[in-house]
């Protein structure tokens, strides 16, 4: 470790370096890194579009949280500065500035790029007046019989006020001119029915997936909606809401109507953006301006299909070629008819989702739903999906008889509605479904099984860094640990009864529990990092999250750095942390991985002198995470398991040089290549390899970890497409990682 002097904490922060990067243009940092796999040109085309669509999504879910946060504060005129330094008002001007920046790109690489691409393997999206005549008639004929009837053109004039616009809801603005008024010009809008597909499909012209785009086709039909008019100009146009609920909780009586009735206003929230056609005249947009009561800087061109959402869809075209090549997800490998219980009784068992099968998981729930020993069930719900396996086998078991409890998560933002029926279904089919606690969102992610068996009563549990949803477990990257230990067991059985009854429980065995004790176990850990390399015994923390913005926790780690404390942070998204700050975080890198999967694990390992120890859980590194949310971390005891963590899941992303950037001390995020001559490392592509990225060795076998400049038998270096042997070790000593050597910084403009 090199020498270095110790700056105090609190003196680094100075008007050239703050010691945090702003929350919200970090968070724009990590969607401009989702845009940039939109732009790669060695994606299929399908998984480009895909990109493009989750690029727009996640900026729909800022404006409407994020952004209208910041205009709240505004408007209500506090003075509170963000960590950085910034008022609302400077943050609002810097997320507007880079947003218009990032939607011209995004905007580029759709026209000019995969819609061309698509176009060219036979997904089209046509535009009606580039069809043939016959074709025009079919889509004529269906604009009369099935949409006409379903739209409703809204006057906007002195004596019809403007109409109330949904949130997200696509609309048309139309400039008609009076035949017999003098040419008076009107505005009027039509919205675009959600009820109706989007993408119309056309017929007569060959072979591929031929469309056409609801608006265009209501566009072009105009005349039929305002007979007698003459229409001078249409364009598509949406505005985005404040969609934040405010449920006050300690004065609800009923907290699912409570919620219930809060949904019912998500659309009526201030205006916080407008996105119009290039092609929308000004004086339209001003007046749009007007009666929305938006600032024109939160006026967006696109150049584009607005709520380009809706193009998920032809994701799920028969079209394998323009897509990543399938997988399927490894199996647990148990003997034909044994039981999941006598699995994790021979040991605990460790999954790294998608790439290993969630079904596994699943058979938990669903085994212990007919299994005549098991007595009870209790499991936390966030968010599932719409055909959820696990609610239904929650449903059956209390149609068995047995006692189960559900902790369902009501306040699960934009999954409301959702949790609310399942919650109403699992009540009426006599499941205990609990709420949680006042004030708190329960996010912990837990499966209880109580089983009798000869010994006596067992407890099997399930702990995940993910949601309980089939579908998101295989495109998400989590972990989930299935044991039977009688401490864990004890601890997954005292967090129930604290979450549906009264309780006091803070003794934890085992588990880190937020709001109680998790913070605090997490400021020790890093402090007995700081202490050993004071010490002179090295110091290491290694901690894999979706984001890190806690300033306690942040300026713990710049405390450990200066120490010596070599840290790597793998973080997916928001990084407020600045590293490799001379004096202040010269031993402090942080990366960032996006690719086909979205990495959604949490994994925290600190070496202790030779004794690791190695988390994993529902928390991130951020005050809502360590403050108002129940969440748990669960320790990995299992010398294997653990180290299979440290090597195949923590080892393999600090190896990535295709898919991993680099955090940069001013901000930028730089990819990481590969030095001359060694290997490519893709941590996602070698993980989905045929063989298994890790090989737990055996009493007397030699462990071998690979860093990126090694190679292993056949390996060929320089060849992405090579599967990577990464062997995990079983010891006692601290475990090293791979190390990338200098980074080469490529040409990127500057989420």
């Amino acid at each position: 470790m090199p020498e270095m002097t110790t700056v105090p904490v609190a003196e680094a922060k100075t008007e050239t370096t703050p010691r945090f990067f702003n929350r919200e243009m970090s968070w724009l940092a990590f969607n401009e890194r989702v845009l940039e796999e939109a732009l790669d040109t060695t994606k299929p085309p399908l998984e480009r579009l895909k990109f493009l669509c989750i690029f727009s999504n996640n900026l729909d879910e800022f404006f409407m949280i994020r952004v209208a946060g910041l205009k709240q504060q505004m408007g209500a005129s506090i003075l509170e500065l963000s960590p950085d330094g910034l008022s609302a008002k400077e943050q609002l001007k810097r997320i507007s500035e880079r947003v218009h920046e990032l939607i011209a790109s995004h905007g580029r690489c759709l026209r000019e790029e995969v819609w061309p691409l698509l176009a060219g393997n036979g997904v089209v999206i046509h535009a009606y007046r580039s069809v043939t005549q016959e074709t025009r008639a079919s889509v004529d004929e269906f604009f009369r019989t099935e949409v006409l009837p379903v739209l409703t053109p809204l006057a906007v004039d002195p004596g019809h006020p403007f109409p109330h616009l949904l949130n997200l809801g696509l609309n048309m603005g139309f400039l008609l001119t009076s035949r017999d008024r003098d040419g008076e010009d009107l505005f009027a809008v039509v919205q675009v029915p959600s009820v109706l597909p989007r993408l119309l499909p056309l017929r007569g012209l060959g072979a591929g997936y031929n469309y056409l785009l609801l608006e265009d086709a209501i566009a072009q039909h105009a005349d039929d909606l305002f007979p007698g008019y003459r229409v001078t100009a249409s364009f598509p146009f949406r505005l985005t809401r404040d969609a934040d609920l405010e449920i006050a909780e300690d004065e609800a009586d009923d907290l699912l109507e409570s919620v219930e009735q809060s949904l019912r206003h998500r659309n009526q929230g201030d205006a916080v953006r407008l996105e119009v056609s290039p092609d929308a005249p000004q004086e339209l947009i001003d007046s749009l301006i007007t009666d929305l009561q938006i600032h024109p800087k939160d006026v967006f061109r696109i150049d584009g299909a607005l709520n380009l959402g809706d193009m998920m869809t032809l994701f799920n075209l028969d079209m394998a070629q323009l897509k990543d090549p399938p997988f399927t997800p490894r199996g647990l490998g148990r003997e034909k008819g044994e039981s999941i219980f006598h699995r994790i009784r021979v040991g605990d068992i460790l999954l790294h989702h998608p790439y290993d099968s969630f079904d596994t998981v699943l058979s938990l729930v669903s085994e212990a739903a007919t299994d005549p020993r098991v007595l009870a069930i209790k499991q936390t719900l966030y968010r599932t999906s719409g055909d959820s396996p696990v609610v239904r086998a929650l449903i059956r078991a209390a149609e068995e008889g047995k006692q189960v409890t559900a902790i369902v998560e009501l306040k699960a933002r934009f999954d409301e509605k959702a949790n609310i029926q399942w919650a109403k279904a699992l009540e009426e089919a006599g499941v205990h479904v609990v709420y949680g606690l006042l004030g708190l969102k329960t996010h912990a992610k837990v499966c209880l099984v109580v089983r009798r068996e000869d010994t006596g009563i067992r407890r099997y549990v399930h702990f995940g860094t993910g949601n309980y949803n089939p579908r998101t477990a295989r495109i998400y990257t989590d972990l989930g640990f299935m044991t039977c230990r009688p401490d864990l067991g004890a601890d997954a059985t005292e967090l129930f009864n604290l979450l549906t009854g009264y309780s006091k429980f803070d003794r934890w065995r085992k588990l880190l529990v937020a709001p109680q004790n998790m913070r605090a176990r997490l400021l020790a850990l890093i402090e007995r990092e700081t202490e050993h390399a004071k010490a002179g015994r090295g110091g290491r923390i290694v901690a894999k999250m979706n984001s890190l913005a806690d300033e306690k926790i942040i300026d713990a780690l710049y405390r450990a750095s200066q120490a010596g404390v070599a840290i790597d942070l793998i973080v997916r998204g928001i990084c407020c942390m600045r590293p490799a700050v001379a004096g202040l975080s010269d031993n402090v890198r942080v990366t960032s991985i996006v690719g086909r999967f979205l990495e959604h694990s949490r994994v925290f390992h600190f070496a202790n002198g030779g004794d690791d120890e190695v988390y994993i859980g529902s928390a991130d590194w951020m005050t809502r995470n360590l403050d108002r949310r129940v969440e748990i971390l669960v320790p990995i005891e299992d010398p294997v398991l653990r180290d299979r963590l440290v090597v195949e899941v923590l080892g393999t992303c600090l190896a990535d040089n295709v898919q991993a950037r680099e955090l940069q001390p001013e901000g930028a995020w730089v990819r990481r290549l590969p030095q001359a001559g060694a290997m490519t490392v893709n941590a996602q592509r070698l993980l989905l390899s045929s063989e298994r990225p890790v090989a737990p060795p055996g009493a007397g076998q030699k462990p071998v970890v690979l860093g990126p400049g090694q190679a292993s038998g056949d390996d060929q270096a320089g060849d992405q497409n090579q599967p990577v042997r990464l062997r995990g070790r079983r010891r006692r000593a601290s475990v090293s990682y791979p190390v990338t050597g200098d980074i080469e910084v490529p040409a990127e403009p500057d989420i």
